[in-house]
């Protein structure tokens, strides 16, 4: 998203390594070439945004080109006319189904075939919706971050942050994306029930103290004792 702000702190950076230690033992033990996906999920100021930059960064001097797509750019409804229509059909219609998937799986479909791919990206300031193409022939990753990432198709890496939009509320207000109102805080606690249901998909959990913890057996062999 054009525009964002981001807060990146220590936390965001120890955890984008510990994430990255375990990102390149897997890539080992994959063929050469073979395009990699991370999915970020989490709640609103959560570090979503932060941990991905964070880790794309460390993976920069490994010779690993990373494109992060923001899921938040994929909305059906464009940025003016969203809270008028989440006001008009109910706060049932806050959700998973708000995303355009079946973009999001043509643009992760041409990252995997070394496509050119055109992409939708917000510009905040002016709230509209703008074109970004990009040559995935260059792209060895791909971090899909947002607040539904993990719900997301071909994934290697499923990664969870357990913070709740109470606990974050600081964070967002600094980052004022939206007025903080009661409208606001209806919509936060919908997208809470929303992404915690979603929570049983994740390999990785950065739980309340930015600590990666595993979150199933896929990848409790790098924690035996601690990431080396």
């Amino acid at each position: 998203m054009l525009g964002d702000v981001l807060l990146i702190q220590e936390t965001h950076k120890n955890a984008a390594a510990d994430i990255k230690k375990i990102v390149m033992k897997d890539c080992a033990s994959k063929t050469k070439g073979y395009k990699y996906i991370i999915a970020i999920s989490g709640e609103s100021g959560s570090g979503k945004s932060e941990l991905s930059h964070s880790l794309a960064q460390l993976l920069k001097p490994e010779k690993i080109r990373v494109k992060i797509i923001h899921t938040d750019n994929y909305y059906k409804i464009p940025p003016l006319l969203r809270n008028e229509w989440r006001k008009t059909h109910g706060l049932g219609s806050i959700g998973i189904d708000e995303y355009d998937w079946s973009l999001i799986q043509q643009n992760i479909r041409e990252f995997k075939e070394d496509r050119e791919a055109m992409m939708p990206c917000i510009d905040i300031i002016p709230e509209q919706v703008d074109k970004l193409i990009t040559d995935f022939k260059k792209v060895d990753m791909l971090v899909v971050d947002g607040l539904y990432a993990i719900k997301t198709d071909h994934v290697d890496l499923r990664v969870y942050i357990d913070l709740t939009y109470h606990e974050t509320k600081m964070t967002q207000i600094i980052r004022g994306k939206e007025p903080m109102n009661e409208w606001r805080s209806k919509v936060l606690e919908r997208e809470h029930i929303n992404i915690t249901s979603l929570k049983p998909l994740a390999d990785l959990i950065v739980n309340k103290n930015y600590e990666v913890v595993p979150a199933n057996g896929k990848f409790k062999a790098f924690f035996k004792k601690k990431i080396t």
